[in-house]
Order: structure tokens, then C-alpha cells, then sequence
């Protein structure tokens, strides 16, 4: 979220066992804009990525290169499909990010894949490293 938005307040139930109140959590959400939503969501799976790349401390525990395909590939989508909408301010660092993963996926790929056939590369085209 940007810095002049405070986050929403969880909605907390009164009692234990209680239903959240979904009205006042749905009024939030909706306050939110698209393009942070978007961002937000481009971020989680960026940084899952990262993860499953082994990129993380202690990477080689949590290296899952499937995991890390299915994750770049989401990604790719999501930016191909969103950058029209959410204008080249936001969608550059995203294509930034987007393009690194793809690197060190082929990078980390015992037998890398051919250009075009990487994750996420259906969406962006040939990555040539």
C-alpha cells in the first residue's frame, strides 16, 4: 500500500468462536485500488519465487524448481496481462523483477530450457541469456 494509506483494521469478533464481521472486511478491500492489489500480488509471488530458487538464506533447503516455474509462470501472466492497466510506472519494476527470476531459473537448471520455452517465457517471449 502507499505510505498516505493506513491498512485497513482487521475486524475482530467480539466473542471467541464469533464470525468476522465480512461486510466491514469487503467495505476495506474495496478501498484498496487495483494497482496495489496487483503490486502486492506480483510481490508475493516474486518473492515465493525467489524462494524456491534458492535465493533465500538457507536457500538450498527450500530450492523447489517446479514450485519455482509454476510460481514464475503465474507471475508473467499477471505482469503481461496487467501492464496496460496499471501504466509503465508500476509495470516496469515488475518486468525488472520478472526478467531476473527468469535468469536465475535458467541459471539454476541443471539442463536449462530452450529460449522460449522457460516459465513465464509463452507471455514474454524469448529470454536469451
Amino acid at each position: 500500500m502507499s505510505d498516505a494509506t493506513p491498512p485497513p483494521e482487521q475486524p475482530k469478533p467480539e466473542k471467541e468462536g464469533q464470525a468476522p464481521d465480512f461486510d466491514t472486511m469487503t467495505r476495506d478491500i474495496a478501498d484498496v485500488p487495483a494497482v496495489e492489489v496487483i503490486t502486492t500480488v506480483a510481490v508475493h509471488l516474486m518473492s515465493a519465487a525467489a524462494v524456491n530458487l534458492g535465493l533465500a538464506e538457507e536457500g538450498k533447503d527450500h530450492k523447489d524448481l517446479d514450485e519455482a516455474r509454476k510460481l514464475i509462470t503465474a507471475l508473467a501472466g499477471l505482469v503481461t496481462a496487467s501492464a496496460t492497466e496499471v501504466g509503465s510506472y508500476h509495470a516496469s519494476p515488475l518486468r525488472d523483477g520478472l526478467k531476473s527470476l527468469q535468469l536465475a531459473f535458467r541459471e539454476a537448471s541443471v539442463v536449462p530450457d530452450e529460449p522460449g520455452q522457460g516459465p513465464g517465457e509463452k507471455f514474454t517471449g524469448p529470454l536469451y541469456s
